[in-house]
């Protein structure tokens, strides 16, 4: 199969969907690779690296859609990529359609058959490609929270680990997924005081049994999320409702009372965010202050490491790249989690998530394919 691997063009983004050392190994199945001139600069791999890797380099994304059945992203395609989707292409990528109408009306008028990396589960129900980017997410997140937390950012001016006789910050975190318990190994790491809260006693339990008492483990009721808020430092959203829209947790007159100069970072963004004074920034400009709260809602966080994200990447994705490779989207057949990767089919919505989010309909992919 002919694959193509585009430059990134999304604001910031710095990740390439595959490493030269991914390349090589589609190549040696036979698989013929089109890779955009410096599509892997931002992450340290260079075009003599992705050309001794077998691939061919080529000049515009044009190019490689125009050449490529199989087109491999990090983010979904940006409205200069819509009109050239085809309806003979395989486009696997994070898509979070979710928070998006416009991209969804986009890719169902392509008739392309569109996977997204964030709704593939595997036989444990486990989401195998959210999760490295959710881990360095969660870590990312608490780095950027202590930096915003600094006064020359604009924040209150409180260290996260405090010193001898201080007390150190508290950290908030909403959410007990992967992305939270990342965020809370990191800030734990730094000596915050840590909260978690998630909804899944199971986990609140696994977690607890992790930490012995190190991070508060909590249920986590609107009450008591609007109480534990007003007293943090650093607030960190990391709720996931797979492939539809986040929950808002805080609302604006909430973030309004508390202490001016706390930092809210919302890691749930690309799926609408989790808070409602939450609108999408970039690593250009990746801060905004709403009723005195900074917020921090950058759209691909793990962007900010490019080079780590995208080894990390292609070490969960190659395999399922393989499978497209080698049957096409036959390869989903007979394999349910993989199946769940399909959004769009053939002009049809296939995400009931998705289509609840947009009052939309729908298709079981199963009946279709």
């Amino acid at each position: 199969m002919q694959i193509g691997i585009p430059k990134e063009i999304k604001s910031g983004e710095n990740r390439v969907a595959l490493t030269p050392a991914g390349v090589a190994e589609l190549v040696r199945r036979g698989h013929r690779l089109v890779v955009m001139t410096g599509a892997g600069a931002a992450a340290g791999f260079s075009d003599e690296q992705y050309r001794a890797a077998g691939a061919l380099i080529v000049g515009t994304l044009a190019e490689v859609y125009a050449t490529a059945t199989l087109v491999v992203k990090v983010k979904e395609p940006q409205p200069e990529e819509y009109a050239l989707l085809r309806p003979a292409h395989i486009l696997f990528t994070y898509l979070h359609l979710a928070a998006s109408r416009p991209l969804t009306e986009a890719l169902l008028a392509s008739g392309a058959a569109c996977l997204a990396y964030e709704t593939l589960s595997d036989q444990q129900g486990r989401l195998p490609l959210l999760a490295p980017m959710s881990e360095i997410a969660g870590r990312v997140a608490v780095q950027a929270g202590a930096h915003h937390l600094q006064m020359a950012q604009g924040g209150k001016g409180v260290l996260l680990g405090g010193i001898p006789g201080v007390a150190p910050a508290n950290v908030l975190i909403l959410g007990g997924g992967v992305v939270g318990a990342n965020a809370a190994a990191m800030a734990v790491g730094l000596g915050a005081q840590v909260r978690i809260m998630d909804k899944s006693i199971t986990r609140l339990r696994q977690l607890d049994d992790l930490w012995r008492g190190r991070v508060v483990c909590e249920y986590a009721t609107q009450e008591r999320i609007d109480e534990c808020a007003l007293s943090a430092d650093l607030v960190i959203g990391s709720v996931l409702n797979t492939g539809a829209s986040a929950p808002r947790l805080l609302t604006r007159m909430q973030i309004a009372r508390m202490e001016k100069g706390s930092v809210l970072v919302d890691v749930a963004i690309d799926q609408g965010g989790c808070f409602e004074t939450s609108r999408a920034t970039t690593h250009q400009q990746p801060t905004y202050v709403e009723e005195g709260v900074i917020h921090y809602c950058v759209a691909n966080i793990p962007s900010a490491v490019g080079r780590t994200a995208t080894l990390g990447l292609t070490n969960a994705t190659l395999s399922y790249i393989l499978r497209l490779a080698d049957a096409g989207v036959a390869a989903l057949k007979g394999d349910v989690g993989f199946t769940a990767a399909l959004n769009t089919y053939r002009g049809e919505l296939t995400q009931p998530a998705v289509a609840t989010s947009f009052s939309m309909l729908w298709r079981d992919p199963q009946t279709i394919l």
